[in-house]
């Protein structure tokens, strides 16, 4: 059954307009009326929905039901990932929804390859939630990753509040893996390098301000690869996955 992400106010009963992505996808699909839907809009429930009409550009559906489904983590995980160069991070923030991150923070690091200010920041955040929101279109889930402002990573390691941060690092001198198999499943925000890792300096800062420092294991891996293999790796240990 086709799934889509509606911005707007759903419950069963209501006739809705579809969005214009929506309407297209549909003409594409060669949807008739009648055809049923799944719709989410963000709330953590799924409704299913007959679509009453469709062309090129306008489709409306009748919500005739509201599901019940939660397929999120049952602890909240932050990826808080330094850019990557090209345009690796809307693999890594496809992935990430996949495995079930909540939210991810972009970090700029001293060896980011990738500058971002500004508008051209703008307008990379607003496609990266555009990422999330089809990642989540296809992998069921029905409440949305937040992805933040990116941030310097010193400013961002120095705010009060946070989850508990993760460092992940090489020069750990334990692994995530251990390390969570004597914690209880609990929030927690992962910091990842760029290519290049995070520099000594920065991992310091991180450290001096609460982060603790754990490594993935005897291989290097890569910086597209690092976060997700981390929540697979919660998700074995903790459950959820």
């Amino acid at each position: 059954m086709p799934r889509f992400y509606c911005d707007t106010p759903l419950a069963a009963g209501l006739t809705i307009a579809l969005p214009d992505a929506v309407a297209h996808h549909l003409h594409v699909l060669r949807l008739l009326p009648g055809a049923q839907l799944r719709l989410f809009n963000g709330d953590g429930a799924e409704y299913v929905a007959q679509l009453d009409s469709v062309d090129k550009r306008r489709a409306s559906a009748s919500i005739k039901a509201q599901v019940a489904r939660d397929v999120e983590l049952p602890y909240a995980i932050t990826l808080a990932q330094a850019l990557p160069e090209g345009s690796k991070m809307d693999w890594i923030i496809e992935k990430a929804v996949e495995v079930g991150v909540a939210a991810i923070a972009p970090l700029a690091a001293q060896r980011c390859v990738l500058r971002l200010t500004g508008e051209r920041a703008d307008k990379r955040r607003a496609h990266w939630q555009a990422v999330v929101v089809a990642a989540s279109e296809q992998c069921g889930r029905n409440r949305l990753a937040q992805v933040g402002a990116i941030d310097d990573i010193r400013h961002w390691t120095g705010q009060q509040g946070l989850h508990k941060r993760v460092l992940l690092s090489p020069r750990g001198e334990q692994s995530l893996a251990a390390w969570a198999r004597h914690q209880p499943p609990q929030a927690l925000s992962l910091m990842v390098g760029p290519e290049g890792g995070f520099t000594e300096q920065e991992e310091e800062a991180a450290l001096a301000n609460g982060a603790l420092a754990l490594s993935m294991g005897p291989r290097i891996l890569r910086t597209e690869t690092a976060g997700i293999a981390a929540v697979a790796a919660l998700g074995a240990l903790w459950g959820g996955m």
